[in-house]
């Protein structure tokens, strides 16, 4: 549980976060940093696979707050109270630059990494596969890597074809050697099959230099916490969220909306923690 050493002592606060490199572990640690200049609160940052990992630990209590994809929150019924709605995360779906697939469909009988088991970006992946008539592990074969193994095994063509979630432009990825599919039209069909409102979402052309503008799905990334923290702990994460917004954008996030107030509370079906939202009624009427 959330702890204070005393009245007055700053409010600690242990995050699940997500795995070196990725756009989860940056956060989580760009907040600790922003924390340790507040008076309030103060953050430690605890590495995992990521949003279901951190969802299971804040279930179990291991975790006071927890970074999750909001599909995979929805999807395991969390019972954590949303801080704020953070950033957007795009999924990603690569092939080699010579492969012959052209659309999601063409993956039939070919191997696929997902991503770390465990993360949201697993979870949202073989949502879009089973929206596009793919049985993960029947139709595809499925693999579980952390992203720079598994571009290294596209580079080597041991895999078919590899999906990320993450901000744009990801760094790390040898962009001369694979090609990005356009998903813009199956945000639709996964909002029917999956009753969530996935975001349609445009990358401008060169944002990975050489390749096509393209559309893909994304995926609003929460904060939440557990329902019996104290209301004083969420005030101090919400009051961290809003007034250091400038120090928490990490840098390859560059073009999200991030902390705008109406962005902080559209958190979807994952219900805004009553305090949050009085608190950011307070700060803006």
């Amino acid at each position: 549980m959330a702890a204070a050493c005393g009245d007055n002592a700053p409010h600690r606060i242990r995050l699940g976060s997500g795995l070196a490199g990725g756009l989860f572990h940056e956060f989580g640690n760009t907040l600790a940093a922003a924390a340790e200049r507040s008076p309030t609160v103060r953050i430690t940052p605890v590495p995992t696979a990521g949003s279901v990992k951190n969802l299971e630990l804040l279930e179990s209590g291991a975790v006071d707050a927890a970074l999750t994809l909001a599909d995979t929150a929805v999807a395991t019924n969390s019972r954590g109270l949303a801080v704020g709605r953070l950033y957007e995360s795009y999924i990603h779906l690569a092939v080699h630059v010579d492969s012959p697939v052209q659309h999601i469909g063409d993956l039939r009988g070919t191997r696929v990494d997902v991503g770390v088991a465990g993360s949201g970006a697993a979870n949202t992946a073989e949502r879009l596969f089973r929206t596009a008539g793919l049985e993960p592990g029947t139709d595809i074969t499925v693999y579980h890597h952390e992203l720079p193994k598994a571009a290294a095994a596209l580079r080597s063509r041991t895999v078919d074809a590899i999906v990320w979630s993450a901000g744009v432009p990801t760094p790390g990825v040898a962009v001369p050697a694979i090609r990005l599919l356009d998903l813009g039209d199956w945000v639709q069909p996964m909002r029917e099959k999956f009753d969530y409102p996935y975001d349609r979402v445009p990358v401008p052309a060169n944002t990975y230099p050489g390749i096509a503008g393209f559309e893909t799905v994304g995926v609003p990334v929460l904060i939440l916490v557990a329902p019996d923290i104290a209301d004083r702990i969420v005030v101090a994460l919400a009051e961290l969220l809003l007034h250091d917004s400038g120090a928490l954008v990490p840098e390859r996030a560059r073009g999200f909306q991030f902390f705008d107030r109406r962005w902080l509370v559209n958190t979807g079906s994952i219900a805004l923690h009553p305090a949050a939202a009085s608190y950011y009624r307070s700060q803006h009427g």
